[in-house]
């Protein structure tokens, strides 16, 4: 198979990765860059806390709408999901899987959403800001593994252009099925952005956590 986004470089910030004791792997989303989503450390900053960033191919991880068929996402989709598992292992050399947080914005959120679901394990937490799991609509997806009560974060507004609110529920729905401690907020007339409040909910999940 194709693989897009292999040797695709990786960003950082805050705490050196050998200094650190707990990482968060953060995504950006479709036609942005690993150094827009690294803006976010400067707010979620913590002391022994590294960030790392993955640059997607082309600025995107897969091509089509998250909602459509999977199959219309590869190689992409597969290329994305293996790019983050080689960077877990990495981290995880030196830090604690449960103290590993995965998070990304948009795509970069369906992509860290889809993630954790496939890999069900003990993360440190999941920040999914306007985003939900991949794959089409109304078609059922069974809960497969344990999330050992994780902390998830969903964060959405109700008219945002690129995510169904169904979307949103459904992630929410499995994500709890799974074992995660999940935090909802639908936030009205929000756009496709990240507002305050959802940056103080990222803070005390890390909070919470370290």
């Amino acid at each position: 198979m194709s693989m897009p986004h292999a040797s695709q470089p990786v960003y950082t910030a805050g705490t050196g990765l050998n200094g650190a004791t707990a990482a968060m792997i953060l995504l950006h989303g479709r036609g942005a860059t690993a150094e827009d989503i690294l803006s976010l450390a400067a707010e979620l900053t913590f002391a022994g806390l590294t960030f790392l960033a993955p640059q997607a191919s082309g600025y995107t991880w897969y091509p089509n709408r998250f909602i459509l068929p999977v199959e219309q996402n590869e190689p992409h989709l597969s290329s994305a999901l293996g790019l983050i598992d080689g960077i877990i292992k990495q981290v995880e050399r030196t830090i604690p899987l449960d103290y590993i947080f995965i998070g990304g914005f948009s795509q970069g959120a369906c992509l860290a959403s889809e993630y954790v679901i496939r890999h069900p394990r003990r993360y440190a937490g999941l920040l999914a800001f306007s985003g939900g799991y991949i794959g089409p609509l109304n078609v059922p997806r069974e809960p497969k593994g344990d999330l050992q009560g994780m902390p998830a974060f969903l964060g959405c507004s109700d008219v945002d252009p690129h995510i169904p609110l169904q979307r949103v529920k459904e992630t929410t729905a499995l994500l709890q099925a799974m074992g995660a401690q999940v935090t909802e907020k639908i936030y009205p007339q929000m756009g496709h952005t990240i507002v305050e409040d959802e940056i103080d909910e990222a803070k005390r999940i890390i909070e919470e956590s370290l």
